[in-house]
């Protein structure tokens, strides 16, 4: 397995919401793993400058989440709820940020297999309004989305997820 896909982040005009998309190369179950096993979450998602702390990362239908990201006197605090879970297909979720109470995203991360046995990654994020998305938008999250997915190939590729 090998890495380097880009990461696609569309947020059309007028709109509020985000469409992430990201190829990798693993099979969907791997991938889907790597998504909803709590000791695999923490090893990629979000920026390498971050410790991630989970709280707790109960990745069903029904579930919840929550986890901080940490860097020298920096903390940033992150919940929702999992309201729906199809294994190695989807998961609905909602998203919030600590520092920003009351804008909530409902997020939809699907896995769709690929030809030569990679997975393409959708995630479609809905926001109450375009202004709360364009503050998403402008918090640099799609850098941080980048560099997690970085992090999640280099996962994928070793044999932490096999």
């Amino acid at each position: 397995m090998s890495s380097t896909h880009p990461t696609t982040v569309t947020a059309p005009p007028g709109t509020p919401f985000i469409e992430i998309v990201r190829d990798v190369d693993a099979p969907r179950p791997l991938v889907f793993r790597a998504f909803t096993d709590p000791t695999l979450v923490t090893q990629w998602l979000g920026p390498r400058r971050y410790e991630m702390v989970l709280d707790h990362w109960d990745a069903r239908t029904g579930g919840s989440w929550a986890y901080t990201h940490r860097a020298g006197g920096e903390e940033y605090g992150f919940f929702g709820a999992f309201h729906s879970v199809v294994p190695d297909e989807r998961a609905v979720q909602t998203f919030e940020f600590a520092g920003a109470p009351g804008h909530v995203s409902l997020d939809t991360v699907s896995f769709e297999d690929l030809p030569g046995g990679g997975t393409r990654i959708t995630t479609r994020s809905v926001h109450q309004s375009v202004e709360a998305r364009d503050a998403m938008v402008g918090s640099g999250m799609a850098d941080g989305m980048s560099e997690g997915y970085e992090r999640l190939d280099e996962l994928l590729a070793s044999d932490a997820v096999a």
